[in-house]
């Protein structure tokens, strides 16, 4: 019975219509950017100068990112020590950490103000600048990193715990585990997570328009805004978002393809115990690496904390009323991917054959650039309507389509596992429609519900990108206020913005994975 096909139902039909839905509107857009690209126009000298710098900082961040990860990976692997669930923990933050609070933390650290030049200022040497290649890939470092880290803890735990004992029993070094058992981990490890990596740094709008910007560090999200609200060149701005689309289609598509899977076999589940590096020395190593990674993610956000603090209470009434506007965006976006993440795992959970192309299409969400759905929707409404009056419910769709991704990863194997492991049951007694979902399925998905919910809301909370093609003053969000504090060098208020959009966005996920837990 568990094998057969169950009937869809309301909620599976909705699944179905969503799943398609996320094609054909990505498909519109796309047609919408090809149709208005002038096709005998070709790109500039400066186009092209902007896709050989978005190809090569995103490259060289994926690279610098998991070079520095493994060595910090393996320190927490072979290392146990009080508080490190916590540290890994807070390796997750920068994740959630909107990008332009990011922006302004390093900016306090890196930046011309900040503790690094003041030092320097101290014994006579000249100033540092952020800004340019170097402050991208540094930006992208610090959002990264945590990520990489996660990702490769990943691997090391997939590394039986017997397969350690074994290698002590044969007095196995260091070289020699890293050699035998690291090594073939991290080649299966280590490309997946560059590859994702290299997709986030194609599509980082909001890093660009703050540390990049000028004829040699601009990229094509960068250069596709700069042709819509200061040359207002829709045909210019089509041709790079085509251009774009091509380059997190392709790299989004081979990053999918890239699945790997455990060549160790299965162990007992026991908790790997380590003796090859218990010697002083490696434990002063690992413990300098580990610490080093604690500093360079919790310093950025001590300092907007600290700048953030004595300012918070004295932020303009503007800064309060984009507030709210992120919050009931971020409402709504969040109403809309848990609608269509959960209709879509029911599908997939009660569609035997058809279930992967269920979850490809919301997938599909990855390889799409907010800024080129965004530049899609601007060609398409213009001559119709003024785009900056829709600003806030595109803001909203769009928030909605490129964390999707990240709600399906969760949502479909736990309905997945509930549908098999208590559908027959629910078959038997005619548990359908609402009653099934009000009796079955939701009591037993509330934990990833509310970590998917909570992931959504802080994710749109902080989103620079869309909004900035088509808000006006009247219709700015945070965390366009934010930059808009930043570049007027209102650098107070700009930290008391910080701060708020920090709070609220790590209230919103807390708040939202805190009641999946208790319902659970």
């Amino acid at each position: 019975m568990a094998d057969r096909a169950q009937p869809l139902g309301f909620a599976g039909w909705a699944g179905i219509a969503v799943a398609t839905a996320i094609p054909a509107f990505i498909g519109i857009t796309a047609v919408a950017v090809v149709l208005s690209a002038e096709g005998g126009r070709g790109l500039s000298a400066a186009d092209w100068a902007a896709v050989r710098f978005t190809l090569w900082q995103a490259l060289l961040s994926a690279l610098i990112s998991v070079a520095l990860a493994i060595p910090v990976t393996r320190a927490l692997a072979r290392r146990r020590f009080w508080g490190r669930e916590a540290l890994i923990t807070l390796l997750g933050a920068p994740f959630l950490l909107p990008v332009i609070v990011a922006v302004f933390g390093l900016l306090a650290i890196f930046g011309r103000g900040g503790l690094i030049n003041a030092g320097l200022a101290q014994v006579g040497v000249a100033p540092i600048s952020i800004f340019g290649l170097h402050g991208v890939i540094l930006a992208h470092v610090f959002l990264n990193l945590p990520l990489a880290t996660r990702l490769l803890l990943q691997g090391w735990q997939t590394i039986p715990a017997e397969r350690f004992r074994l290698a002590a029993s044969l007095n196995m070094g260091p070289s020699a585990i890293l050699r035998h058992l690291e090594a073939p981990m991290l080649l299966r490890a280590v490309p997946p997570a560059a590859l994702v990596i290299f997709v986030i740094c194609t599509t980082s709008f909001a890093v660009a328009l703050t540390l990049g910007g000028g004829p040699r560090a601009t990229t094509v999200e960068l250069a596709i805004f700069q042709a819509l609200r200061f040359d207002f060149d829709l045909a210019r701005a089509a041709m790079l978002s085509a251009v774009q689309l091509v380059i997190t289609g392709a790299t989004a598509l081979f990053a999918l393809q890239w699945a790997t899977t455990s060549e160790f076999g299965k162990g007992l589940d026991r908790l790997p115990r380590r003796w090859d590096a218990s010697d002083l020395p490696r434990r002063a190593v690992d413990g300098m690496l580990i610490a080093g990674a604690a500093l360079f993610v919790i310093a950025p956000m001590a300092a907007v904390f600290l700048r953030g603090i004595w300012t918070i209470t004295d932020l303009p009434a503007v800064v309060w009323t984009s507030a709210g506007r992120s919050l009931v965006v971020a409402v709504i976006s969040t109403a809309l991917v848990l609608t269509g993440a959960i209709a879509m795992a029911i599908a997939a959970a009660r569609l035997r054959r058809g279930a992967r192309w269920i979850e490809s299409a919301g997938l599909l969400a990855i390889a799409a650039s907010p800024l080129v759905l965004g530049t899609g929707l601007f060609v398409i409404v213009f001559p119709f309507i003024e785009p900056s009056r829709l600003a806030l419910p595109v803001t909203a769709l769009i928030n909605a389509l490129v964390t999707m991704p990240f709600a399906l990863r969760v949502l479909i194997p736990a309905v997945r596992d509930v549908e098999a492991a208590h559908g027959p049951l629910a078959d038997s007694l005619g548990l359908v429609g609402w009653a099934r979902m009000q009796l079955l399925v939701l009591p037993r998905i509330r934990r990833p519900l509310g970590f998917s919910a909570g992931l959504a809301a802080a994710l749109s909370m902080g989103d620079l990108g869309v909004v900035a093609l088509f808000a006006d003053p009247e219709t700015a969000t945070l965390p366009l206020q934010l930059y808009r504090l930043m570049g007027a060098y209102r650098m107070d208020e700009a930290a008391g913005a910080s701060l708020l959009l920090l709070m609220l966005s790590l209230l919103l996920f807390w708040a939202c994975d805190y009641g999946g837990r208790r319902g659970a």
